[in-house]
């Protein structure tokens, strides 16, 4: 039976699990009777962690995906030395025609693909692609990219990258196959104070890391629920019928990154905790007396507020992850780093501490300035010019070009992209067994422990030039 079939047929058992009829042969020793935990598939075939695909020297792209995420993508690429914008693909021909009207006046002209749902594919065939951008819906994440990487291409997705473990392990078996790059397009690993405090990890700053949290709390209520913004409400469908962090890597990327997670250091196991819905569902009712388009959410089955989930890594340390985009409440990340040295805290503002005191402003610049990355003083003040959350978008773009032009690994591989992914179903799992702790998989299947750290230096790179402005 393949490997696949066996995913497969696991996830049909441990659906069966959360009822309690699942085999006794698959309930893992450490895992409480009624819960199986998530297996790993025989051995790694190729590790794509490190790996430095062939240079390219022109970075030709196509975009798929072109309503909220994709427009300022193009935009972003296109003020980027060495790249072309080979093809434009969404569902809405509208939508493809607005994306290229924002490339007037440059050297890009790309042939737009459209009007159908497989135009993503006819695009993928057609071009001569060097790399996939992706930034569709969530169901089509993992179907887009590996075909993409089936048919030779580096590919680009955006959060999360999978939905299920199974998706998981298909990105990481693809990637390893075809030995195409697939990068989830995690943009927080690339602010100012995420790429701050790696570098203040990597020297040492913090001693021994302890413990770290990561959060994405940010009010999307009114926007989940509003007609015009997401197709087909497709976002507000993904709150419903599922309960745990459902958008877990903003947070915990720049957590990980730092802890060496898949390069040192690995998760072992979860547990995870959600609140009752106490907004989404009195939100469709109000909205469904004057409206008879939102009737068929009043019933809805909507995840709970706030998701707190907990993870214990291999080498004994412990993340904190929250999720909760139903509250009013005011945006934050959290990120926290703590060590056996030092401290640091990004919300409700920038903090660094040593002992039982936070530094002073005079202090703390004197540590920004020590410890600020190659790349924000390369790249940081053009990228807030460009925009893009305040720069970091443009950084990750910046930056993953770069690497494809020179040849080198990419600080986010397919390792990553699965493993940040899996926290979702794997919070669900635990959610709905009464906060029971999972074993996470090892994407990695052992290569963690001589996997190396992600190099925050532009060793071998940043060659390339940034035309904004220009």
């Amino acid at each position: 039976m393949s490997k696949t079939n066996n995913r497969r047929n696991f996830l049909k058992l441990s659906g069966l699990a959360g009822l309690g009829i699942a085999t006794g042969g698959l309930v893992s020793c450490s895992t409480p009777a009624g819960v199986v935990a998530p297996p790993n598939f025989g051995t790694s075939r190729f590790n794509m962690s490190g790996y430095a695909a062939p240079k390219i020297e022109t970075v030709k792209i196509g975009f798929i995906g072109l309503g909220m995420r994709g427009p300022s993508a193009v935009q972003r690429i296109s003020y980027i030395e060495g790249v072309e914008i080979m093809a434009l693909c969404d569902l809405r021909p509208k939508h493809a025609e607005s994306a290229k009207k924002l490339l007037d006046g440059t050297a890009h002209n790309p042939k737009i693909y459209s009007g159908s749902e497989d135009a993503w594919k006819d695009m993928i065939d057609t071009e001569d692609l060097d790399l996939i951008y992706i930034a569709t819906p969530w169901d089509l994440h993992v179907p887009m990219a590996v075909y993409g990487m089936n048919a030779g291409r580096h590919v680009a997705v955006e959060v999360p990258a999978a939905k299920t473990i199974d998706e998981c392990w298909e990105l990481v078996e693809t990637s390893e196959k075809t030995k195409m790059h697939c990068m989830m397009l995690e943009n927080c690993c690339y602010d100012f104070f995420e790429l701050l405090t790696l570098n203040m990890a990597r020297q040492g700053y913090f001693g021994e890391i302890i413990h770290g949290e990561g959060a994405y709390i940010h009010d999307l209520v009114d926007l989940n629920f509003d007609k015009n913004a997401y197709q087909d409400m497709w976002r507000l469908k993904e709150n419903i019928g599922r309960d745990g962090n459902l958008y877990a890597t903003h947070g915990l990327g720049p957590i990980c990154q730092i802890m060496n997670v898949n390069r040192g250091d690995q998760m072992d196991y979860l547990t995870s905790l959600s609140s009752a819905d106490f907004t989404m569902n009195p939100m469709a009712k109000s909205l469904a007396a004057k409206d008879d388009f939102f009737k068929p959410y009043v019933d809805a089955n909507f995840r709970g507020n706030m998701n707190t989930t907990m993870v214990k890594t291999k080498n004994g340390r412990s993340i904190m992850i929250q999720h909760d985009v139903s509250s009013p409440r005011p945006y934050s990340r959290i990120h926290l780093v703590s060590g056996t040295k030092a401290i640091a805290r990004k919300w409700p503002e920038a903090r660094i501490g040593k002992g039982h005191s936070w530094l002073n402003d005079e202090e703390f610049k004197a540590v920004e300035q020590k410890y600020t990355p190659e790349i924000v003083q390369k790249v940081g003040e053009l990228a807030k010019q460009v925009g893009g959350h305040g720069g970091m978008d443009f950084m990750m773009d910046w930056r993953l070009i770069d690497c494809l032009r020179n040849g080198l690994p990419l600080d986010q591989d397919v390792y990553d992209a699965a493993l940040w992914s899996a926290i979702s179903p794997l919070s669900e799992q635990s959610v709905a067994n009464r906060s029971t702790s999972i074993d996470v998989p090892d994407f990695t299947r052992g290569n963690w422990k001589t996997n190396k750290p992600v190099d925050v230096s532009l060793t071998g790179g940043g060659t390339t030039n940034v035309l904004y402005g220009k």
